[in-house]
């Protein structure tokens, strides 16, 4: 066999696992077969490894390599370790401690960050191991220049690592321990065979170790991916400076040069096979040059040739909004699928990923997405964290029927009754409450249901769901074992054991496992409060993904920017492309600042742009590339990625090189796609609906309504049409507030009780007021505004009372009284009628609000002179017909207000006539009901707006009436 030099590389473009596969084929040729099964091939990524497994079977029958991880290595050492500590562990003895540092004060932070903090603290002392950085650099560092921020933050660290040191070490730990004895083992057991490690660039210090060591053996072998084979000496030389080189894509294989001894003149292609398209990787390489940038361009730009050659395979969108791109990249990806071509969409961005996923649906393509979806974000992931959200509030409506709802709810035996008893329950709690559904509510409305299996189901319910609050902090074994039973009791149903279908299928099986492994870890983590423990579970659901396979399309890949090293695509879609989001920009670090980081020997944060800049660099150079961006986001106009301005600043500088017209042609390309996307998303234009009046048959109108309809009748007949001849209600809201209505049913209760027990001082109405919002009302702060608003208005009130001349004689009671003529009745129930001294009556309404105007009652708000029309024409039982006096609003606010009109002989009488003219014209078959016909102001709602389509037309069109049958 040929001598086997230590370091190759391919080019950005290439197919890295097939090429990687080829090489080694070729490199194994005339060796026995058995030969192969020697080899070790460590890969940097499990995808990585899948698909050098495939792309291996591809080749025929043969012996396999040994392929494993980087993150395997240990396997290879024979340095005895000890058990690692499992990384929830870590990071619940992390959360401890900053609970305690929280308590102490001597820091602040929102208590919801607390675990996402332990997971960053966790993450930082991972680093510190992976990157042989010890506690005590850590502490070494000088912060007097500092703001106080990072020298407590150090202090803080020092705790931390005094308190783990006696702990075992975590999974990085041993990893490096284990890479750092590898020469050691290898010296005393040489590996069978060829050590070949593949598609990394070393960004890590174990992996740096790791590649270090492989390139010490006689028979080692380091395979980079990306390798940019354009870049002069002099431009590998100038990236010595991490601050001023960090983010360019080759900055890591300069760090490995200096760490392995090389340049990049002993760097040998893998294979023979060329880059999809060499001359463009010329013109990426040239683009991406560390700064200053400009003399380079003038340089060696002229020498590119010809540019329209280079990105022939090149695509531009730049699309108006981000729905635009994405519409636009499904059509380009329903394209592939139609004509057989493998695509990929390549983006770290995952609204645009859900965007183009959604897209795709509608032509039944599922994209093969490589990020799967969180497991919190899974049925059984979003039952265990509603389940966990009980133990800190209050069961309120909406929280009951969302996890009644959920898909795993009472999915063992007899599923289908329940979906029929919470239909039945969801209608009932919508119309009459309570807004905090108890134990005995639910038994109770069970039991007047009769409903077969109700019973049963309110007594699982009140079991389940009901008075599960934790006041205090309680240990998290205990809240992880009450929330297991919770959860499996409730997913059981009407089954008296099992769990239903929690735990079953790929997501069901994962959650059952992270909760297993949290309850093992539980005695780590001491004591809880509910709020905590609720996002305790949010991060450790979040922690892992679900991938569904089925029904996925086999050439249609959603991939991650790591999954550019692995690509095997003809058509590659690298999408969201804006500054920010590709690449992102670096996350705060809370422990130590950029000039800390640097001093200790960590990480810089612009190593994750250079990393992204390496995934991009590789991406870009595929067979065909669709470049997309969105030139606005959802507030604000964005700005292009670094990388694509100065690819498209170079192109557009290089006239002498065709290099405006390429970038023109590129343009041009992506402009097809968009005018495809708007054409798609247009819809047939269709005229706006006319301002409806309806004229119903004259024997389907209403035949009766209440005073307080009438006031409807006259600003909006639309909404008397839609209630009483369409017979159509607005739908209670799900979650019941304390608003005016509320507000306005409780203040009458509780003046009538106050009225008909005798009346009485302040204290008395205080008293009842109290007891009545007690009952009514189940918000504490809406209780005690309104008693606050009563208590300021009840003497106010009180004297009014006692001044209004006369008795009361009739309270809250209902009337009934029909039109003469008219097939129709008015209904009506007064707050308050008095009977004054000289015989005559006052009829009283109370208002929560301002009390309507003289003018506003003679025009629209009749409610109190029709119920004076209907007391003078005897429609209140037990009351003989009488004169009315004068009728009064009394506004029970702050500040009482009444607005009061003294009638005239005669004028009731005029009304009642005023009225049956309005209610004989409704009687006519010409009569429309016109949609918002005068409302007070043109910005109130209307409960039937959306019926009418409100908005296509203005209350300044003329109505369009229309005869029905």
């Amino acid at each position: 066999m040929a001598e086997l030099r230590p370091i190759f590389a391919l080019p950005p473009g290439a197919d890295f696992p097939a090429e990687l596969v080829s090489g080694l084929i070729d490199r194994m040729a005339g060796q026995p077969p058995e030969a192969m099964a020697k080899v070790t091939l460590i890969l940097n990524t499990q995808r990585m490894r899948r698909r050098v497994t495939e792309c291996l079977l591809a080749r025929g029958p043969r012996f396999l390599p040994r392929l494993m991880l980087v993150t395997e290595a240990a396997l290879m050492s024979d340095l005895a370790l000890p058990r690692p500590t499992s990384p929830l562990r870590r990071r619940l003895v992390l959360s401890v401690l900053l609970d305690k540092l929280l308590d102490g004060g001597a820091t602040e932070f929102p208590r919801a960050a607390l675990f996402d903090l332990a997971d960053s603290l966790a993450n930082l002392m991972a680093e510190m191991q992976g990157e042989g950085v010890a506690p005590d650099r850590i502490a070494a560092l000088d912060v007097a220049n500092h703001s106080a921020h990072w020298a407590r933050t150090q202090a803080f660290l020092g705790i931390v690592a005094e308190a783990l040191s006696s702990d075992a070490p975590d999974a990085e730990a041993n990893l490096r321990r284990a890479v750092a004895s590898l020469p050691e083992t290898w010296t005393r057991h040489p590996p069978p065979g060829q050590v070949i490690l593949a598609g990394s660039t070393g960004s890590r210090g174990t992996t740096a170790l790791l590649m270090q060591a492989v390139a010490g053996l006689a028979q080692g072998a380091i395979v980079l991916p990306g390798h940019d084979f354009d870049l002069p000496p002099e431009v590998w030389e100038g990236m010595d400076d991490a601050l001023t080189a960090e983010d360019h894509p080759q900055f890591r294989t300069r760090r490995l040069m200096d760490l392995l001894g090389f340049g990049p003149q002993d760097v040998q292609p893998w294979t023979a096979t060329p880059a999809p398209d060499p001359a463009r990787n010329r013109l990426v390489s040239l683009a991406l040059r560390p700064a200053p940038v400009t003399h380079q361009w003038l340089a060696e730009g002229p020498r590119l040739g010809n540019l329209t050659a280079a990105t022939r395979g090149l695509t531009l969108i730049e699309a108006p909004t981000p729905r635009a791109e994405a519409m636009a990249i499904a059509l380009i990806l329903r394209e592939a699928a139609e004509t057989g071509t493998r695509a990929a969409l390549i983006t770290p961005d995952r609204d645009l990923t859900r965007r183009v996923s959604a897209a795709l649906d509608r032509w039944g393509i599922r994209p093969d997405d490589s990020a799967g979806r969180p497991l919190a974000l899974s049925a059984p992931g979003r039952m265990l964290r509603q389940v966990a959200a009980l133990f800190g509030q209050r069961l309120t409506a909406d929280a009951l029927l969302a996890l009644l709802k959920h898909p795993l709810a009472f999915s063992g035996s007899e599923r289908g009754q329940h979906l029929v008893l919470t239909r039945e329950f969801e209608l009932h709690i919508r119309r009459n409450g309570p807004a905090f559904p108890t134990a005995d509510s639910l038994r109770d409305w069970a039991a007047r249901s009769r409903i077969d299996r109700a019973g049963d189901w309110a007594a699982i319910l009140a079991d389940t769901l009901c008075g599960q609050e934790i006041a205090g902090r309680l240990q998290l074994a205990d809240l992880v074992a009450r929330h297991l039973r919770l959860a499996e009791r409730l997913a059981a149903g009407f089954d008296a054991a099992g769990s239903g279908a929690l735990w079953e299928k790929e997501a069901g099986e994962k959650a059952l496992a992270a909760m297993s492994e949290l309850a093992s870890e539980a005695p780590a983590a001491g004591t809880l409060t509910a709020s905590d423990y609720a996002g305790l579970i949010f991060g450790l659901l979040n922690r892992d993904e679900v991938r569904e396979t089925e029904g996925l399309h086999p050439g249609i890949m959603i991939w991650g920017t790591l999954e550019a090293r692995v690509q095997g695509a003809d058509l590659v879609v690298l999408g969201g492309l804006n500054d920010g989001t590709w690449p992102a920009q670096p996350p705060a670090d809370p422990w130590l600042n950029r000039a800390m980081r640097k001093e200790a020997g960590l990480l810089l944060p612009e190593r994750q742009i250079g990393l992204s800049a390496h995934d991009w660099q590789q991406a870009v150079a595929a067979p065909r590339v669709v470049l997309t961006r969105a030139k606005r986001g959802t507030e604000a106009e964005t700005v292009p990625s670094r990388w694509l301005n100065r690819l498209v600043n170079l192109l557009a500088g290089l006239p002498d090189q065709q290099g405006p017209e390429a970038l023109a042609a590129m343009r041009n390309r992506g402009a097809h796609w968009l005018r495809l996307a708007e054409a798609f998303d247009a819809a047939p234009r269709v005229a706006p609906a006319r301002r409806p009046s309806p004229r119903p048959p004259v024997h389907a109108r209403p035949r009766q309504l209440s005073v307080t309809e009438i006031k409807t009748l006259i600003r909006d007949p639309y909404a008397i049409y839609a209630r009483h001849v369409l017979k159509l209600r607005p739908l209670d809201p799900l979650r019941p507030e304390p608003d005016p209505r509320l507000r306005g049913t409780v203040l009458h209760e509780i003046l009538e009780r106050f009225l008909k027990q005798g009346g009485g001082d302040r204290q008395t109405l205080l008293a009842i007021a109290e007891e009545v919002l007690a009952a009514r009302v189940a918000w504490p702060l809406a209780r005690t505004i309104w008693l606050s608003r009563l208590a300021k208005a009840a003497d106010a009130f009180l004297a009014f009372s006692a001044a209004t001349g006369g008795a009361p004689v009739l309270l809250e009671e209902k009337g009934a009284l029909r039109l003469p003529g008219l097939d129709f009745t008015l209904t009506g129930k007064p707050d308050r009628i008095d009977r004054l001294a000289d015989g005559r009556l006052l009829l009283i309404d109370y208002k929560t609000g301002a009390p309507p105007t003289e003018k506003q009652q003679e025009h629209f708000d009749k409610q109190l002179l029709l119920l004076a029309a209907m007391a003078e024409g005897g429609g209140f039982r037990g009351l003989d017909p009488s004169e009315v006096a004068r009728v009064v609003y009394v506004g029970l606010k702050a500040q009482l207000k009444t607005e009061e009109i003294l009638l005239e002989p005669g004028q009731v009488a005029e009304i009642w006539k005023r009225f049956g003219g309005l209610m004989a014209s409704y009687f006519r078959p010409t009569q429309g009901y016109t949609a918002r016909r005068a409302l007070e102001k043109a910005s109130d709602p209307s409960d039937y707006d959306h019926l009418s389509r409100f908005g296509e037309w203005e209350m300044t069109d003329d109505p369009a009436p229309e005869a029905l049958e």
